[in-house]
């Protein structure tokens, strides 16, 4: 019921006139931390792992403090699929890792900076909110065996994104809007205030967002 809900809202957001996105994104699973992800530092992971994310916002204030910020609120599904690996843990036993699909939930809120560049609007923002998994992410339970750290099926949600508008950039405006860009998708325990996980995963994503 809860996927159908969502499916209904994205659906509806399509014939929506105003304040309404929808975002599409691929990613890539990193080994490295949000932090290194952020200025280009990525890693290898140790299995392969890839996502692919459909989310839905409604834009809850434009122009925050007469700055140029937008605030939505959204809601977000994704299914990852991980690839399989081994580790060896302290004792010398190997602990396997299967390839599996994973599903998320996410529920977050997230801030648009806006600026104009060359003709073009440029964004770029941070979200902030929760994130439910099905099942342990290979990626995660990776990092809590090797490291002898938590994980958790519940974790909080980050997402840092930069993007374009595509439309103004081929000058038709019908696709006006229509944003190009690259994310950071994160979960994390918040150095342990989350279920005592100091752990977590990072994806490199690219997307197509459209504005209704």
């Amino acid at each position: 019921m809860k996927f159908f809900t969502l499916i209904l809202f994205l659906v509806a957001s399509l014939w929506a006139k105003d304040d309404y996105t929808v975002r599409l994104a691929y990613g890539k699973a990193t080994y490295s931390t949000f932090g290194q992800s952020l200025v280009g530092d990525w890693e290898s992971p140790p299995m392969e792992s890839d996502v692919i994310a459909l989310d839905g916002g409604y834009l809850l204030k434009s122009g925050l403090f007469d700055w140029p910020w937008d605030i939505y609120a959204k809601v977000g599904f994704s299914k990852f699929h991980d690839g399989s690996t081994s580790l060896k843990d302290d004792d010398g036993e190997t602990i396997y890792y299967h390839s599996q699909d994973v599903y998320e939930g996410t529920l977050f809120i997230k801030a648009y900076w806006n600026f104009d560049f060359l003709q073009n609007r440029i964004r770029l923002s941070m979200a902030e909110g929760l994130s439910y998994t099905d099942k342990l992410l290979n990626m995660e339970k990776y990092e809590a065996d090797d490291k002898d750290l938590k994980h958790s099926k519940f974790l909080n949600y980050l997402d840092f994104s930069l993007d374009f508008d595509f439309g103004r950039l081929i000058g038709y405006k019908p696709v006006y809007d229509t944003y190009i860009g690259w994310a950071i998708k994160h979960r994390s325990g918040i150095f342990g205030l989350i279920n005592g996980v100091r752990g977590g995963s990072n994806y490199n994503c690219i997307y197509v967002e459209k504005k209704f």
